[in-house]
């Protein structure tokens, strides 16, 4: 209950921010109309020419379109904000303010700045989705969709856990300025279906720095690709990848000397 009530006023003070900048806020939706028109434009221009991409239709790109949408839109709204805000708050000291709160640290860091419009480019991301499945007459079993679900959940758990592992370093390298520059790089590769990647970049998309497991994973569990044992072993990622970043959060904090220092 006090997670709700903390979640609650925090979307209070989110909406009211974004309502005080109505046209930076249209501004960046019709800036995100864009770049969704010149990316649907780029896959057409590469199914001009070839039908299928390493075994992907163009239904099921635009699909993949929508479920990495859905990922940086996790970037767009919590973790490029907040990081900003973080990274600032170790140098200046104000991260002890967070500290002395009756509530965990990597809550208050995680949640405090939220970019709330981004709601918008999640519904346009499950748009996208449900066009590319159509456009591919793949069948949706009951299964698969839940199955995708859930892995779709679990990747956005994946990337939480990297932005986390990621700014936890600034503890140890104060000026660590470019570490979500870094994340969002290695979200870039996937925009595509890890299949098109040579076998040993695919393990560690997949399995070291888990990009994969955010985007190609829950498609491949909607096209039915996926044994339920593998299922099972990308949530398995999911929790490892949470527990690890929950590790690295606390021993970055017990290292945190504070203002004083």
């Amino acid at each position: 209950m006090h997670v709700f009530k903390l979640l609650s006023a925090f979307l209070k003070v989110n909406i009211q921010q974004a309502l005080a900048y109505r046209a930076d806020t249209i501004m960046s939706l019709l800036l995100n109309l864009f770049w969704l028109g010149w990316e649907l434009l780029s896959l057409q221009i590469i199914f001009s020419n070839t039908a299928q991409l390493s075994g992907w239709g163009l239904g099921e790109m635009i699909a993949l379109l929508g479920v990495w949408r859905v990922a940086n839109t996790l970037m767009q709204a919590l973790i490029w904000p907040n990081t900003n805000r973080f990274n600032t708050s170790i140098r200046d000291g104000t991260f002890d303010y967070v500290l002395l709160q009756p509530a965990s640290s990597q809550f208050l860091v995680t949640f405090s700045r939220v970019v709330v419009w981004r709601v918008w480019e999640l519904l346009l991301a499950v748009a996208l989705i449900v066009t590319g499945v159509v456009i591919s007459k793949d069948i949706a079993t009951p299964a698969s969709v839940s199955s995708f679900l859930v892995l779709t959940i679990s990747g956005a758990a994946v990337l939480y856990s990297l932005w986390i592992v990621l700014i936890s370093f600034t503890f140890w390298f104060v000026k660590f300025d470019n570490n979500v520059t870094i994340l969002q790089a290695l979200m870039d590769s996937g925009r595509y279906p890890a299949t098109i990647y040579p076998a040993w970049l695919r393990v560690i998309i997949t399995f070291i720095i888990p990009i994969a497991v955010a985007t190609t994973v829950p498609l491949q569990a909607l096209r039915g690709e996926l044994a339920w044992w593998q299922v099972l072993m990308f949530l398995g990622v999911a929790a490892a990848a949470m527990l690890l970043s929950s590790l690295v959060w606390k021993a970055g904090v017990k290292r945190y000397s504070g203002a004083s220092a």
